[in-house]
């Protein structure tokens, strides 16, 4: 029997996101558009809207719908703000970015990986700009960005990463806390960096000169 993708989308947007306390309209909108299961291997593809991540090769994940949704809206993308996504895995967040109006640029350091989520991107129409290489180094050539948004989890903050913010932009990260992880908000200032800490999460290592290393 054949999926009704539009309307396991819909459940997902009311049954995992606004129940919990995604409130951003805009937010919720872009989940209800972007197809999630185009971006989900077709062995996988009848689980795309449950509540978990789910495998996509290569070791990694494409993340569960209310972290990528949690994260997405503790950094408050606007339209126009240059965003910088380290690990772009599926390209489901990147998707998730683009169509908030965000331009975006988005690393991995897995060629396949990249390779894969460009095609998936171009296809769909949602423009993303992917650079394979380390993401714990982020793209210099590029900076600085409006918000930095990293989908692994490092046991420090990287610290390239921060220095490519603008001011007044935000970065979040998942970084190592005892036995889990605990997301990380960082706020560039003037003469300095806050930090905030947001709530526990587990993602995949980031893997990098900055990072945890292979």
């Amino acid at each position: 029997m054949a999926i009704d993708f539009e309307a396991a989308r819909i459940r997902m947007v009311e049954q995992q996101l606004e129940r919990r306390g995604i409130a951003d309209l805009r937010v919720l909108r872009a989940f209800r558009t972007v197809p999630r299961h185009e971006f989900v291997p077709e062995r996988y593809r009848d689980q795309s809207y449950r509540d978990t991540p789910l495998p996509i090769g290569e070791g990694q994940t494409i993340s569960q719908p209310y972290m990528v949704a949690s994260m997405t809206e503790a950094l408050g993308i606007e339209p126009g703000h240059r965003v910088l996504e380290i690990g772009t895995g599926s390209g489901y967040q990147a998707a998730i970015l683009a169509a908030l109006g965000a331009s975006v640029y988005s690393m991995d350091r897995i060629e396949s990986l990249a390779e894969t989520a460009g095609r998936t991107l171009d296809r769909l129409g949602y423009e993303v700009r992917i650079r394979i290489g380390d993401g714990t180094l982020g793209w210099p050539e590029e900076a600085p960005f409006d918000r930095i948004l990293v989908t692994a989890g490092a046991p420090k903050l990287p610290e390239p990463l921060p220095e490519q913010l603008e001011e007044g932009g935000h970065l979040i990260i998942p970084l190592e806390d005892g036995y889990s992880q605990v997301l990380q908000i960082v706020t560039r200032i003037p003469g300095g960096f806050e930090q905030e800490r947001g709530e526990r999460c587990t993602f995949v290592p980031l893997i990098g000169l900055h990072g945890w290393h292979e």
